[in-house]
This record gives structure tokens, sequence and C-alpha cells, in this order.
């Protein structure tokens, strides 16, 4: 009997749709399955093929045309290995300079948490360790590359013409929506 006339009251049904509200914000900013979810991106190594124009194909005595060049390798600008943060994360990262120029930074072997809203950074910031390493990366310069395309396995993001590689000397995971970083990774 003493619940029925509790629920009758309005200061309870007041004090459960503010309970309902606080609880799908909380579920909206946190996203507390993601704890469970795993992204798993298997990206091949970028390559170009230097190929020549078709009417400029040298032929073989035979006529038959010769094979196009294999596909040079990316020369390796800086390369380092991720250290956790916020979330126990580990993997390789190397910044590559393809035949034609482009730059990319490979995320190589990555395994860390799924997150909400989680960037892949350039920052010019040293990466540290434990607690003061989840916050700094954010505090001077930063590029970032876009979403993680997933949290576990390899990954391409290409970088701008126009980056200054000389001063973004390392990468981070960076969870936007709590401005602090998963893992992260000095490049030298």
């Amino acid at each position: 009997m003493r619940i029925k006339n509790l629920l009758r009251h309005p200061v309870t049904w007041g004090v459960l749709a503010v309970g309902a509200v606080v609880l799908g914000v909380a579920l909206y900013l946190f996203q507390p399955w993601r704890l469970f979810t795993t992204v798993e991106v298997n990206e091949a190594l970028p390559t170009v093929a230097v190929t020549s124009e078709p009417e400029a194909t040298p032929m073989a005595e035979d006529g038959a045309s010769e094979p196009a060049k294999a596909p040079e390798e990316p020369k390796i600008l800086a390369k380092g290995t991720f250290i956790s943060h916020e979330h126990e994360t580990a993997g390789k990262a190397r910044v590559l300079e393809l035949p034609d120029g482009g730059r990319v930074l490979r995320i190589e072997d990555l395994d860390t948490s799924d997150g909400p809203d989680l960037r892949v950074w350039l920052s010019d910031q040293p990466v540290k360790e434990g607690r003061t390493g989840w916050f700094n990366l954010d505090d001077g310069e930063h590029l970032e590359l876009g979403e993680l395309k997933g949290n576990r396995g390899n990954a391409n993001y290409a970088i701008p013409a126009g980056a200054d590689l000389d001063s973004l000397k390392s990468v981070t995971i960076w969870c936007r929506r709590f401005s602090v970083s998963f893992g992260a990774a000095a490049l030298t």
C-alpha cells in the first residue's frame, strides 16, 4: 500500500523524469557499450605504382609491351611505438613519404579501446608517461588527420601537404569528447 501511495505522488514522477534524463545524457556522453565493441580495420600499405604513359611503353623485340615497373616502397620519415594513457594502447606509427611525394601516417597493429569521438592527431607536444600524458597533447599545435578508423588493426591517414612535420613530433589517439589521450607515440 505504501508503494502505491508513493507512485501517486507528483514528486515521485518528477524525480523519475529527472533520473531518466540524467541517465540518457550519461549514456550519450560515456557510451559505455563501446568498452565491449571492436572495430577492426586492415588497410594495405600505401604505394604508388610507377608506370609509363601507354604510348611511351617500351616494346620488346617480339612486339609485346614490357611490364610496368613494380610499385616503389614508401620512405620512412619517422616512426614510434604507442604507450598507454587513459586506455591500454599498443601499436606502431610510421610517417611515410610516398613515391609521388604524398605523406601518410600509417598506424600498424593498433590495439586500444573503442570510445566516443576518437580522432588521430599529430601534435607538437612531447609524449609523457602516466596521467600527465593524458592531457598535454592538445596544449600546443596539433593537426587532426580524421576519425580513428578502427581501434584494432592497420590504417592509413593522409597528411596534408602543408603540414610541418619538423614541429609535429607525436601522434595520439585523442578522445575529443573528454579531451584525453587514449595512447600516444613519439615520432623520431
